[in-house]
């Protein structure tokens, strides 16, 4: 058999499972039914046997070794070589990992926290956490956000000393390690450059974090030391609280966020519309409370889910998710299965954030919130300031979550309770609770749901500035234009998959990933 039909059936094949996994895991999310669970860990079990058949995975290893390859043709073996490698164990093991997901998974996607014995959403503790002045109301929906935690705690634990045994029979210390180089990524180098970035926003982080503990302890009547995690916006310390000075909130009131994620894609030649009708964006019992992006067959079936209510928070993820979305429609529809998706999660976290962020853009409040120009021109200290914010308090927490993660693959049966708040004290700068014999750690979704994924969030990040900054200088100044819109299209989405993520950024933006533009944009600037 040559390559060419060896690739040609192997595209036909993954494509096939690709579909039938993304569809019942969109019914999973969308219904909460136990039917779809179980549909979806069998189709992932199915995938998964026949990415570890060995004689597959030695074929592929053949092929790639031989010196006549096309461009085209390597890239796709070398994706299956990816697919497969950390799948070369026996099946009872595979299945085993599946099912205790998908299991997690469900519960997760089902589970309902509980104040005074009444069922509460996420929306309904995020809206505490933002309006309330109450610290004890807030202290009470802070320890429910965290009750899926306790719930989860056992089983997750059990699954990831799994994927550390699985890990350590194909070679590797632990499923940590592994997933890095399964993602083209190099451990050592990413964790540099994340404590480097630590080191470099402590005393701006720290300014600033003052800044904000100083408000927040006169709006709640405590000291600054007597603050804790249900002061702030966020059950992790991912948002920056809304200032006294500036709330976005009061602007959306009324609005329609679909018309706006449209609008705002449109400015740039962008059709999200067919998407936008597949989507499921409002909430409901027993639907899936997070925000995600699926393309459920590569060719052109892409569904974003929200859970929106008409506010800052759900208006930013409308325009990430969408961001996704965009990126998936705009690759290459000639390119093969294998090849006809995103270079890397990084690349494709890089331009969710890019319009994410536009959420606190001057030019964006004014041109689609509707904003009057005197008003923007009047907050836009306090607008740039608050993206700055935002910055440094996300890059925060995604180091602490991964700093914390590695650990927990290290030793999973280390005190992981008390770990987690000596990593969030000094990484975050947050005060523990009194109780810290807990897992609010498990209570994240993505220990479970995407294990070892939460640095490409920073490293999106970064390559966001990058992108920025290239766009700004050698595209337009004016985001909001179908010339920005073309480069996007044509030279970030359209390749897919053809290039390895860090040659993408090179070819996009004539350099490797280079950290220091996110540290000229948000780090060095606060120290100003």
């Amino acid at each position: 058999m040559t390559v060419e039909q060896f690739l040609e059936e192997q595209n036909k094949t993954i494509r096939d499972f690709h579909i039938t996994r993304a569809n019942s895991s969109w019914m999973a999310a969308t219904t909460g039914e136990d039917e779809w669970n179980k549909k979806t860990a069998e189709a992932q079990n199915a995938t998964n046997v026949y990415l570890s058949n060995p004689e597959l995975f030695e074929q592929v290893n053949a092929y790639l070794a031989q010196d006549d390859l096309t461009t085209i043709q390597r890239r796709q073996l070398e994706s299956l070589h990816t697919y497969m490698a950390g799948k070369q164990i026996p099946t009872d093991d595979l299945k085993e990992m599946v099912e205790r997901s998908t299991e997690l998974i469900g519960i997760f996607n089902t589970f309902r926290a509980t104040i005074d014995s009444k069922p509460v959403s996420e929306n309904d503790v995020r809206q505490i956490l933002i309006k309330s002045n109450d610290s004890a109301e807030r202290e009470e929906a802070w320890h429910a956000s965290k009750q899926i935690g306790k719930e989860v705690e056992e089983k997750l634990l059990t699954l990831v000393r799994k994927r550390n045994e699985v890990a350590r029979s194909l070679g590797f210390e632990n499923y940590h390690q592994m997933s890095f180089e399964h993602q083209e990524l190099d451990r050592d180098e990413i964790f540099s450059i994340f404590h480097k970035l630590k080191d470099l926003s402590d005393e701006p982080f720290r300014e600033m974090k003052l800044e904000m503990d100083t408000e927040l302890a006169e709006r709640f009547g405590v000291a600054i030391d007597e603050l804790r995690p249900w002061h702030y916006a966020d059950p992790f310390f991912q948002e920056a609280p809304p200032s006294k000075d500036f709330d976005l909130d009061p602007f959306y009131e009324g609005k329609d966020l679909e018309q706006l994620t449209i609008e705002t894609f449109k400015s740039m030649g962008m059709d999200i519309t067919d998407m936008l009708a597949n989507s499921d964006l409002y909430p409901r019992d027993k639907k899936n409370q997070h925000a995600f992006c699926s393309d459920l067959n590569r060719e052109g079936d892409i569904r974003v889910l929200c859970n929106n209510t008409p506010s800052d928070y759900w208006s930013t993820t409308m325009l990430h998710e969408f961001g996704h979305a965009v990126y998936f429609k705009y690759v290459d529809p000639t390119l093969p299965f294998l090849l006809r998706s995103c270079a890397h999660t990084l690349t494709t976290e890089a331009i969710a954030m890019l319009y994410g962020r536009f959420g606190k853009d001057p030019v964006w409040l004014q041109q689609f919130l509707g904003l009057d120009a005197a008003e923007v021109e009047g907050l836009k200290p306090l607008i740039n300031e608050s993206l700055r914010k935002q910055m440094l308090i996300a890059g925060r927490w995604i180091m602490a979550f991964s700093f914390f993660e590695r650990e927990l693959y290290e030793n999973p049966d280390q005190d992981l309770n008390r770990l987690w708040w000596e990593i969030v004290k000094d990484v975050q700068f947050v005060n523990p609770p009194e109780g810290q014999d807990y897992p609010h750690w498990a209570a994240k979704i993505h220990f479970t749901l995407v294990p070892v994924y939460y640095q490409n969030y920073l490293l999106g990040e970064l390559t966001t500035s990058q992108l920025h900054a290239h766009i700004e200088k050698n595209i337009s100044k004016d985001m909001f234009t179908p010339e920005v819109g073309a480069y996007l299209m044509d030279e970030y989405f359209k390749p897919g998959a053809l290039y390895s993520w860090n040659d993408k950024i090179e070819r996009t933006t004539g350099e490797k990933l280079n950290p220091q533009y996110f540290i000229d944009q948000f780090v060095e600037k606060v120290l100003v």
